[in-house]
């Protein structure tokens, strides 16, 4: 009994102290997505009028685009290009958030893991504007709104597969994952989330999901994490 005891203590220090290691680690990551629950949960108390605003609709940002190119620019045309990002953080029901989160989570923290927080931060900025990019592009003068973070959790994908071509990457830890999965495992799931997205898109699907914002998440998030981000790190990683 005492020897169970023991193991049983020791079991659960290790626990809470992998815990602790997780949230020290992957505190801005979480932070962030906490941020996105808490408004996703204002969108549903204060209801449209309070999360309209800042979703992204492309003939408005072409317009507020056109008139600071033109020098007309009122302070309306500044609130409207803050959607370009703001977007990002807005979700349409709680499927979307949950389904959101999840690939958020993965692939958020496997950067944290692999490149740190501050480049983690990075590549959301960068991905969700590029999304939001793309998807006007696709989109011109479209007056439909597009919201949620899918364009990101993309831009995540990407990169980490960047990084899987470009270097030999530790196995993942990510809670609560019970053991390591090869990275490359990894690199496919991104792999066919994308070519969904782009076969979706050339066959014209009409289903409502910003496959533009998709792609073009994805493909900023593998330029910048192939081309910018630094090694690494982790045990055994080496150049290929």
């Amino acid at each position: 009994m005492r020897d169970w005891r023991c193991l049983s203590r020791g079991v659960s220090k290790q626990m809470s102290h992998d815990m602790r290691r997780m949230l020290r680690q992957q505190g801005p990551l979480l932070g962030l997505m906490g941020l996105m629950g808490m408004i996703f949960i204002l969108q549903s108390l204060l209801g449209p009028l309070f999360y309209f605003p800042w979703m992204v609709v492309p003939v408005e940002v072409e317009s507020s685009l056109a008139n600071l190119l033109h020098g007309d620019a009122a302070a309306g045309d500044g609130r409207v290009m803050t959607t370009l990002l703001s977007y990002a953080f807005l979700h349409a029901d709680l499927a979307h958030v949950a389904m959101n989160m999840l690939f958020f989570w993965i692939f958020g923290a496997l950067l944290v893991e692999l490149l740190g927080w501050r480049w983690m931060l990075m590549i959301f900025v960068v991905t969700a504007v590029a999304g939001a990019i793309s998807h006007i592009l696709m989109n011109r003068g479209d007056t439909v709104p597009m919201l949620g973070a899918s364009g990101a959790v993309m831009g995540f994908e990407g990169a980490y597969l960047a990084l899987a071509v470009r270097w030999t990457l530790p196995d993942p830890h990510v809670w609560p994952i019970a053991r390591p999965i090869p990275p490359g495992h990894l690199a496919l799931v991104a792999l066919l989330g994308v070519g969904v997205d782009y076969f979706s898109i050339m066959a014209g699907s009409q289903c409502g999901t910003a496959y533009g914002a998709h792609v073009g998440g994805f493909t900023a998030g593998l330029l910048f994490a192939g081309l910018a981000a630094p090694r690494p790190r982790g045990r055994g990683v080496m150049r290929r």
